[in-house]
């Protein structure tokens, strides 16, 4: 990464806020969103605010969210997953570097058509995992909800990419990378774009 430094003596603490103030108007203009790194609670905050925002400022207009997450806490990805439904604007989801996870499952909330990615894009799909500790009560309860929750990520990736059930348990048994071309193929992605030309054709 290039780091910028400032010529003058400004503290940088002094310049930080109207930069970052700056950086999120335009984003906010441009309704841009962007979801990097592990998927919290806190992002999920960040994200699910800045879109009610952004349906509130119009919901006709369609909101682009850029997505580079190897995944995180799942139930956060579940609550982006379902306010990008809740909206009424239409959500265009464009994956970048990778996609994994509970990353790819708040990245299928969008309709097919409407999920793209750049050239250079893998994904990844498998089963969730947590660490199961406590009583072996508390650890067979544990179990069971994550046999639920695999159940439900691979109904919905069967549903979004309209593979068999079966197919998709078995996929996702372990880990299963793809590259752009791939997740075409699969169905997790419509197209590969380049430029943001490309994004709404004309």
């Amino acid at each position: 990464m290039f780091s910028l430094e400032s010529e003058d003596d400004t503290p940088p603490a002094a310049t930080a806020e109207p930069r970052n103030s700056y950086l999120e108007e335009k984003a906010f203009k441009s309704r841009t969103l962007l979801i990097f790194g592990s998927i919290t609670d806190s992002v999920a905050a960040d994200v699910t605010r800045r879109l009610i925002a952004l349906d509130a400022d119009s919901g006709d207009k369609p909101i682009d969210i850029l997505v580079s997450s190897p995944g995180g806490h799942l139930e956060s990805g579940d609550a982006i997953h379902d306010v990008v439904r809740f909206i009424s604007a239409p959500v265009h989801m464009i994956g970048t570097g990778w996609v994994g996870s509970a990353a790819t499952h708040l990245f299928l909330a969008a309709p097919r058509e409407r999920r793209v990615c750049l050239p250079n894009t893998r994904f990844l799909i498998h089963q969730p995992s947590g660490g199961a500790g406590g009583q072996a009560t508390d650890i067979a309860i544990q179990a069971q909800e994550i046999i639920k929750a695999r159940q439900r990520i691979a109904h919905e990736i069967a549903r979004e990419t309209g593979k068999p059930i079966d197919v998709v348990l078995a996929d996702i048994e372990r880990d299963r990378w793809l590259s752009a071309t791939e997740a075409v193929e699969y169905g997790l992605v419509s197209r590969i774009i380049q430029r943001k030309t490309e994004l709404r054709p004309e």
